[in-house]
């Protein structure tokens, strides 16, 4: 059974075996752990995860595709949803680790990221595809154009890896980017400050990254307040993550930010 590809719900169909058998693999899944495929699809890499792993759930929100799994697989836990409404406790309650892998929707890309990101708590890690560009952002140094907003987030809240490339020849019908596979370990412990709060103070940070942090972070703070113990000539770009978690950490004891 086929599929055509709608271009709203940014659908690049996987078709390279090769890849499909690498991504996989890549899967550290084990007796008891849960495996959740974001955006199945035609079901290309679900045939091969299912034949791998007991506890699978597919979540999809084209029905048409839905169709076409329940005609593929029998047994298949499919949750017809956006995956930007899932919930991710309910999801994994019960399971000693819960995996994430997928193909995901190039314009969504980010929203995913920062889901996931939320309730890392409940996830062991997660697998998946993206434009190339973003995958790079995500692992990118400071004092480098990529370095922002989604790389001092992400630093901080999981270790971000780029496994492999992959060709813009491997999808049906291509995209107009190059992609790459990342896996996003959630194994860091928890941080000195709450996510909410991290968020206001990178992104006001990075809002006018051209300027000196003692001027971008003027909406949160005026200049003559700014605590020590920390470089404020410097650019948003020159600050490792961790400063970032530090300084907003200071700002909640400091009554700043509640």
């Amino acid at each position: 059974m086929s599929l055509r590809p709608k271009k709203s719900l940014g659908q690049h169909f996987l078709t390279d075996e090769n890849i499909i058998a690498k991504i996989a693999d890549a899967i550290p899944a084990q007796e008891g752990h849960r495996v959740i495929e974001i955006g199945p699809g035609t079901g290309a890499l679900t045939g091969e995860l299912i034949d791998r792993f007991k506890d699978l759930v597919a979540v999809e929100l084209d029905q048409r595709a839905i169709e076409i799994l329940e005609h593929k697989f029998d047994d298949l836990n499919i949750h017809h949803e956006n995956v930007l409404d899932v919930d991710w406790e309910e999801l994994s309650i019960g399971k000693e680790k819960t995996h994430v892998v997928g193909n995901l929707p190039y314009y969504i890309t980010s929203q995913i990221l920062f889901s996931l990101l939320e309730n890392r708590a409940f996830l062991s890690d997660a697998l998946l595809m993206m434009q190339k560009e973003v995958a790079e952002r995500l692992v990118s140094d400071i004092r480098t154009k990529d370095y922002g907003i989604l790389s001092v987030q992400t630093q901080l809240m999981c270790t971000p890896e780029i496994l492999f490339p992959v060709s813009r020849h491997c999808f049906k019908p291509q995209p107009n980017v190059e992609s790459a596979m990342v896996r996003l370990r959630f194994d860091k412990g928890d941080l000195n400050c709450s996510d909410k709060n991290l968020k206001t103070v990178v992104r006001t940070a990075f809002n006018q990254r051209r300027k000196k942090l003692s001027n971008a972070l003027k909406p949160i703070i005026p200049k003559d307040q700014l605590p020590e113990g920390f470089d404020f000539d410097k650019r948003a770009e020159a600050w490792v993550p961790s400063e970032y978690e530090k300084l907003t950490a200071q700002f909640v004891e400091d009554g700043i930010l509640t």
